[in-house]
């Protein structure tokens, strides 16, 4: 489900111009906040870096918390978008497992910033944190069910694997994609494919 801001929706940009400053100040808040923390990160030095007035920032946003819920947003949905277009064509489940982590991973690396914003919103709001991952769990739960039907994947419980993936996915992106970057993601994402297909448990012998 997702998250309603209780203050009602922003100001819709009415020209392309307004478009683009908006964006320009969405980028520059992702920087600043993804670099300094949402703390030490102002509309002062957002705007600075927009390079638009302060006053601008009003004309679209009411708070830094209104710019920082919008970026959770806007992360969830290019990921989501990113993910959809890795898997396009994959034969079964597994396969598409194998692409998705792969994607992720270098979505991640490619968008540090965007991917920090996410992780700095469980301590500005929480609803907008947990329903970022809410939503994915929602759409991978029901993949999970389909693959499971299909045969694809063996039955169990589609809404704790859901979860369960995801933490594998979030932890290994930040181990791999934002605390080092030195690793080829490719091997990365074969071991990790690895313990999602086949588990930790001693392989059995025929």
């Amino acid at each position: 489900m997702a998250h309603i801001d209780p203050a009602g929706p922003l100001p819709v940009p009415k020209t392309k111009r307004g478009e683009r400053t908006r964006q320009k100040i969405l980028d520059a808040a992702e920087r600043e906040i993804g670099v300094r923390g949402f703390s030490d990160a102002s509309i002062a030095t957002i705007t600075a870096e927009a390079e638009v007035a302060q006053g601008t920032f009003y004309l679209y946003f009411r708070s830094k918390e209104d710019v920082l819920r919008e970026l959770v947003l806007l992360m969830g949905r290019r990921l989501r978008h990113h993910l959809s277009r890795a898997i396009v064509g994959a034969p079964d489940r597994l396969a598409a497992e194998r692409k998705g982590i792969l994607a992720f991973l270098q979505f991640i690396r490619d968008n540090p910033n965007l991917y920090r914003v996410v992780a700095e919103s469980q301590f500005v709001d929480a609803a907008v944190h947990r329903a970022y991952y809410e939503e994915f769990a929602e759409g991978y739960r029901g993949g999970l069910e389909e693959a499971a039907r299909r045969g694809e994947i063996s039955p169990g419980d589609a809404e704790v694997r859901a979860w369960a993936l995801m933490g594998v996915h979030d932890m290994i992106g930040r181990r791999y994609s934002l605390y080092d970057e030195s690793v080829p993601l490719e091997a990365v994402a074969e071991a990790a494919f690895d313990f999602v297909a086949n588990g930790i448990g001693p392989k059995s012998h025929a």
